[in-house]
């Protein structure tokens, strides 16, 4: 089977499944279940003129304001059309030179990087560790390497890399002249773990973020990127022009605002992840050592029949996200998404009846 890249493709995989007709709850796209914030609506339609200008090219209030959020100067920011765009620019930054990309993590790195013609060494973790970092092996290839390409949390494990260790690279990638990129595109749900204060210290980081996860808004096309004002004019010179709608751009800064939204979905996540570990820890189901809104599972009993689960779920009107496109896991787990608490107890349910079968 021809498994697709992303999740949140509910209608593509009963096609893939035959199964049409059959309902399901989509637990494959790891989306806030809780968004968007109530007022967008009345924001998007308050802003429909906007439509009939062209952008602000450089973005300038949008720019300023998520700068002076993010504790910035607003010469180290770029809007960008959402987290992809920001990773392709990453990638054209260090055009034909060496990358490295620790694994499993989102294809869209290694995509880029192919795109652009760089030469990419893996490196592996894996489940027998908690998915750490291969420190030993990073600290020796890093002279090698041009830039190293990390999610942090990282997808689709939901793992936060202690700060001690990005540290340790950052400042041997100094030594070394070696840039790290890390993608931040689930820090909105551990806002303790931003590494924007390192930016002072360490020219040779970039930050990618990305707001479609925290707010549900992934047609909008939304995200930005951290880095030295260098770094920024570089990324700049080739960003097609007007490449963040108008929508989009003026929305930005009152998303990072609306700080009672944010609270309320740590909230919600706090509660639910520690429901899932419990039921998890009970009837032996691997769950990794997520601190966002996914994570991995597999059967402990039964690992080598995580195809079947999966179909399992499907026919029970769960669609989990395979992990097949992911180095490192090649279909040895199920992704899946943290949803309302209702839609938590319906698949904790099926995974129960599982369990029983099983």
């Amino acid at each position: 089977m021809k498994w697709p890249e992303h999740g949140g493709q509910p209608d593509l995989m009963k096609q893939l499944l035959h199964a049409e007709e059959q309902e399901v709850l989509d637990f494959s796209a790891n989306l806030n279940p809780l968004g968007p914030p109530e007022w967008l609506r009345d924001e998007l339609e308050a802003q429909w003129k906007k439509l009939l200008c062209y952008p602000d090219p450089d973005y300038t209030y949008s720019t300023s304001a998520l700068a002076w959020l993010e504790g910035i100067r607003e010469e180290e920011m770029l809007l960008t059309n959402g987290g992809a765009e920001a990773i392709f620019l990453a990638a054209k930054f260090f055009e034909g030179k060496r990358a490295g990309v620790v694994h499993p993590a989102f294809s869209e790195y290694e995509r880029a990087c192919r795109h652009y013609h760089l030469v990419v060494t893996d490196f592996l973790t894996s489940t027998v560790d908690d998915f750490r970092l291969p420190m030993n092996q990073l600290l020796d290839t890093l002279p090698e390497l041009d830039v190293l390409f990390l999610c942090r949390p990282n997808n689709p494990t939901g793992v936060v890399i202690p700060k001690a260790e990005i540290k340790m690279l950052l400042e041997q990638g100094l030594h070394d002249h070696t840039f790290l990129v890390i993608d931040e595109a689930f820090v909105d749900f551990v806002p303790s773990e931003s590494l924007t204060p390192l930016l002072k210290e360490y020219p040779n980081l970039i930050l990618l973020r990305s707001l479609t996860k925290m707010y549900t808004i992934p047609g909008l096309r939304l995200g930005y990127m951290m880095a030295s004002e260098t770094v920024i004019n570089e990324m700049k010179s080739f960003q097609l022009p007007w490449s963040v709608n108008a929508l989009a751009s003026a929305i930005a800064p009152i998303l990072l605002k609306d700080k009672e939204f944010a609270r309320q979905t740590l909230r919600w996540l706090d509660e639910q992840t520690r429901i899932l570990r419990t039921f998890s820890e009970k009837n032996d189901f691997y769950l990794s050592n997520t601190s966002v809104n996914f994570y991995l599972l597999q059967d402990n009993r039964n690992p080598e029949k995580t195809e079947s689960l999966f179909t399992f779920l499907f026919q029970h009107g769960i669609l989990a996200r395979h992990t097949y496109n992911f180095k490192g896991l090649e279909g040895s787990h199920v992704r899946v998404a943290i949803r309302s608490e209702e839609e938590n107890d319906q698949l904790l349910a099926i995974l129960k009846k599982w369990r029983e079968q099983k």
